[in-house]
């Protein structure tokens, strides 16, 4: 978080408007009965859980999902009334502080279930969401016999209700809608399995929202396209409104010198210089999240791509200037300057990764700047 005694230029900048734009978007986007849950789990994909869950309220999301029960509860203490979803598993301990904190978590063991209704008694009820596998094969219940036996011990216990059931899609980001009609069509199946239908069943990811609108039903999931990042290159040439992206990442030249040809750069020489070559040095190294593999990687200086070059240090690193810049010149990693851009999906690509792990890979040294 950033705060009036923050003195590192390495920064990154969130524009909660655009996240609140890419609510609004979906929330147009979807059938009126169609609840959005915006996911903002491991910090808001890295831009910051409080921000972002509040941009996204004010767009019109009712509910906010996140990844563990810390990242739940920590979330409760910005938000007091906002229902919010543990999307992975619980400790059975967690069950009494969920049901305390109108926090409610996923469930699909029948032994966990039973475990919870085997504690004293809670003052209310623990709400829970049955996670159905559909096809993913990561967690949930796989048949309507499992599925039967989990309905059951949960109705019969004093400690939890039934408030939802999901299923997540593995593959709706890539082409052919085939495996997702698949796990759409099994997953409907099991919801028939419940004697009363749950007050919300979901089934769609990001990808899913953006190109299976069919598939709504009782709410969406909308992950990483709130913060303005498509789930895939698929997904992104098939994008039913224009998102925004909402994080920059940016620094400053903090050392120019001029090399004479021949000199060695950084870490093991690896980089040498052929001419009189103007050096760089940015604030911002692999202890940030800027990973040694992104060495080649270009950042933009005055309007102009320039490579980083030489070994990536921890707290900094070298590029490569085409001439004398003065220091505290800024520096754009990701985003936008001048006509230039750099995106998380270019990163990704040089990482062999998804954009995902880039947003979420930045590290909490870098303040987060909110605009």
């Amino acid at each position: 978080m950033c705060n009036n005694m923050d003195f590192r230029p390495t920064r990154a900048v969130i524009n909660t408007a655009a996240i609140k734009h890419n609510a609004q978007q979906v929330v147009s986007y979807l059938p009126n009965e169609t609840k959005l849950i915006a996911v903002v789990k491991a910090d808001g994909y890295g831009h910051g859980v409080a921000e972002a869950s509040s941009a996204a309220l004010a767009a019109g999301a009712e509910m906010f999902a996140v990844a563990t029960p810390d990242e739940a509860l920590a979330l409760r203490k910005h938000d007091p009334q906002t229902d919010i979803l543990v999307l992975g598993p619980s400790p059975v301990s967690f069950a009494k502080y969920a049901a305390q904190k109108n926090i409610t978590v996923t469930v699909t063991s029948v032994v966990w279930a039973e475990k919870v209704g085997d504690l004293q008694r809670f003052n209310k009820k623990c709400k829970v969401h049955v996670k159905i596998d559909s096809g993913m094969g990561r967690i949930g219940v796989r048949n309507e016999t499992e599925l039967a036996r989990l309905i059951e011990a949960i109705n019969q216990s004093e400690n939890l209700s039934i408030d939802g059931t999901f299923t997540h899609f593995a593959r709706a980001d890539e082409e052919g809608p085939e495996p997702t009609d698949l796990q759409f069509q099994k997953f409907m199946q099991l919801v028939d399995v419940f004697p009363e239908k749950p007050r919300l069943v979901h089934a769609s990811n990001s990808a899913g929202t953006l190109i299976f609108p069919e598939y709504s039903l009782d709410a969406v999931r909308f992950g990483i396209s709130l913060y303005g990042i498509a789930p895939s290159a698929v997904v992104a040439k098939k994008m039913p409104f224009k998102l925004q992206r909402a994080m920059t990442l940016e620094t400053e030249l903090s050392y120019v010198k001029k090399v004479r040809a021949g000199e060695g750069i950084s870490y093991g020489g690896k980089y040498i210089t052929s001419e009189n070559d103007w050096i760089g040095t940015l604030p911002i190294g692999y202890a940030d999240g800027l990973k040694r593999a992104l060495t080649g990687q270009e950042v933009i200086v005055g309007g102009r791509r320039v490579p980083i070059v030489g070994t990536i240090c921890m707290d900094q690193c070298m590029v490569k200037l085409p001439h004398e810049f003065p220091e505290g010149e800024k520096v754009t990693l990701i985003g936008k300057q001048g006509d230039e851009e750099i995106t998380m999906e270019e990163w990704a690509e040089r990482l062999c990764t998804i954009p995902y792990e880039i947003a979420v890979m930045l590290s909490e040294r870098i303040p987060r700047v909110y605009k």
